[in-house]
């Protein structure tokens, strides 16, 4: 059975847009992208040290894949795309990242995956683009939809300001 899942994909290194556009390219090998938000250069948020902006989108996708076969993918495209997951990673630049913020209605909590993501109602640079796609998804624990959420966030959380050039629509 295929679920509609919503993704979060993020870079701030090399050619951001060659870099997600490529990213969306390949995520079409674990399903069907039947969505596209436009890309938004927003400021990294909770970094140590300053480092680029990041060029985000939100991309949604039809996939009969089950959660943590999908997981496992995504992880193998961000690397395949160049990223090195360290210790430090977490807060470092990258070419790619990539995050599961809807897997369907799934609520997902292991060791290694959390779905919906737990931090997605608090960052605008997720909601923004989610908004474009998926404003009337309702998140399945807080029972609000994407646009709920981020018209609850405070005025001025996490600059967002839309990228300039082509956008890339639909898929």
């Amino acid at each position: 059975m295929k679920k509609t899942v919503y993704l979060s994909l993020g870079s701030n290194l090399g050619d951001r847009e060659a870099n997600l556009r490529e990213a969306v390219r390949r995520l079409d090998q674990l399903g069907t992208v039947s969505a596209l938000s436009s890309f938004y250069e927003t400021e990294p948020v909770d970094v140590e040290r300053p480092q680029p902006w990041f060029l985000n989108c939100a991309v949604a996708l039809e996939t009969s894949l089950m959660p943590k076969q999908f997981l496992a993918r995504t992880l193998a495209i961000e690397q395949a795309m160049g990223r090195r997951r360290t210790r430090d990673e977490k807060r470092s630049p990258r070419m790619l990242d990539i995050d599961i913020i809807f897997f369907g209605n799934a609520v997902v909590r292991t060791a290694g995956l959390t779905i919906p993501h737990p931090a997605m109602d608090h960052r605008r640079f997720v909601l923004e683009p989610l908004a474009e796609i998926a404003a009337q998804m309702r998140h399945p624990i807080l029972k609000r939809t994407v646009r709920e959420l981020l018209d609850a966030l405070p005025p001025g959380a996490g600059v967002v300001r839309k990228a300039t050039g082509d956008s890339p629509g639909k898929p």
